[in-house]
C-alpha cells in the first residue's frame, strides 16, 4: 500500500514562505511575490551579506529594509558577528541592550534599531579615549602618556574553547619620534596588571602592581622576535590578537625604518609580518575586562592610528611553546625609586 501522510488533511499544505513548484515555474499565471521569500530563504542569503550591502539592500525596496531590521534580522547578526569579544562603556556588549528601556506599556518590548547600533559600534569601537579623540593621535604633550582604546575586550567571551571567533587591533605607526610599546591592561575589579609588545625590541612583558605606595613592579619578559636595527625608531604596523583565551602580537617593520636616511616615507615599503605567536593565556587578567592602549615614553609629534578592529589577524598564529614554560621568562622588577629597567 501506498504511504499516506499521517494527518490527512495535511496532505499538500505547504510551510509558511515555501513556495509551490507551480508558482515558481509560473505554471497557471501563478506569481511569485518577494513577500512569500520573507520566512527562510531571505534571511539565509542576508545573513550572508556586510554592511555595505544590507545598506544597499535596505535601499532597494521598504520590505527589505523591514526584514533587514527585524529582531532576529541580518544587522542583528551582523554586529554580534563583527562585534563578537568587544564592549564599550555604558553601551557594554553588541547585543547587551538595556531592557528597562524597551519596555512599551509594561508588556511589549520597543523595536531595538539594530542597524544603528551597528552604526555606533562601527563608529567608536575603532577610537581612543579621552584627552585623545577620534582613531588618529598626532600629538603626546606628557613623558608616559598612555592612550586607551574605547574598546574593551571581553575575556570571558574570548576564552571559550569552543569559540571559533577572535578580535584582531592593529595600529599604524607612521611617524614614531621616541618610543611606544602596545599593551592589554587589567584595571578591573582592582586588576592591576599588563602584558605589553615592545615592537623595537620584540620582547613581551608581563607586569604585575604588587604595591602602590612605594611602588613596586614585579614582571618577567620573553623576547619572540628579534630586534629593530639599533638607532632606527620603529615605524610600520603592530597588532594584536585574543582568541580561545590567548593572546599573540603582530609586528610589521616599514622600509623607511630600516632604510637609509631621507628615504620618502611615501615610497617606504612594509616588510613581511611577524608574529610572536600565541605568547600567553589570560590567567594573569583577575578581571573579564581588558583594555587595549599605546604607551608613549616621551612627548613628541606621534602619527598612529588605530587601523583596524576586527576578527581576522594577518595569519593565523601558532602556540610558542616555549612562552608557556615559566622557566624561559626572565625577571623584570622593580621599586620606587629605581630607573624601569627594560627589557632586552
Amino acid at each position: 500500500a501506498a504511504a499516506r501522510p499521517l494527518i490527512a488533511s495535511a496532505a499538500g499544505r505547504r510551510p509558511p514562505g515555501v513556495i509551490s513548484e507551480a508558482a515558481f515555474l509560473g505554471g497557471g499565471g501563478a506569481t511569485c511575490s518577494l513577500a512569500e521569500l520573507s520566512e527562510g530563504p531571505y534571511f539565509i542569503i542576508a545573513m550572508l551579506l556586510d554592511g555595505a550591502a544590507l545598506c544597499r539592500s535596505d535601499a532597494s525596496c521598504r520590505l527589505l529594509r523591514a526584514l533587514n531590521r527585524a529582531n532576529a534580522g541580518p544587522w542583528r547578526a551582523l554586529g554580534t558577528r563583527a562585534f563578537h569579544g568587544m564592549e564599550l562603556d555604558r553601551e557594554g556588549v553588541f547585543e547587551a541592550v538595556d531592557q528597562d528601556s524597551l519596555l512599551s506599556g509594561g508588556r511589549k518590548h520597543a523595536r531595538v534599531d539594530w542597524k544603528g547600533r551597528f552604526a555606533h559600534f562601527q563608529a567608536e569601537v575603532p577610537t581612543f579615549r579621552a584627552p585623545f579623540v577620534g582613531s588618529e593621535i598626532s600629538l603626546v604633550t606628557n613623558p608616559d602618556e598612555v592612550a586607551y582604546c574605547r574598546c574593551r575586550l571581553r575575556s570571558d567571551l574570548l576564552s571559550a574553547a569552543q569559540c571559533e571567533s577572535g578580535v584582531y587591533m592593529e595600529v599604524e605607526v607612521v611617524c614614531n619620534p621616541d618610543n611606544l610599546s602596545l599593551a592589554v591592561v587589567d584595571f578591573e575589579a582592582g586588576g592591576r596588571s599588563s602584558v605589553t609588545f615592545s615592537p623595537d625590541t620584540g620582547a613581551v612583558i608581563r607586569e604585575r602592581k604588587v604595591r602602590e605606595s612605594p611602588r613596586k613592579v614585579e614582571g618577567a619578559y620573553i623576547q619572540p622576535l628579534s630586534t629593530t636595527r639599533p638607532g632606527r625608531r620603529f615605524e610600520g604596523s603592530i597588532g594584536l590578537y585574543i582568541r580561545s583565551g590567548h593572546l599573540a602580537f603582530f609586528r610589521r617593520c616599514s622600509a623607511r625604518a630600516d632604510g637609509p636616511e631621507g628615504e620618502d616615507q611615501a615610497k617606504a615599503e612594509l616588510g613581511p609580518w611577524e608574529t610572536t605567536g600565541f605568547i600567553t593565556d589570560l590567567d594573569w587578567a583577575e578581571g573579564r575586562r581588558l583594555t587595549p592602549c599605546l604607551a608613549f615614553r616621551d612627548e613628541g609629534a606621534y602619527k598612529v592610528r588605530l587601523a583596524c578592529v576586527g576578527s581576522v589577524p594577518p595569519h593565523l598564529p601558532q602556540r610558542t611553546a616555549m612562552a608557556y614554560q615559566d622557566g624561559s621568562w626572565s625577571g623584570l622588577d622593580w621599586e620606587a625609586g629605581q630607573a624601569a629597567p627594560e627589557a632586552a
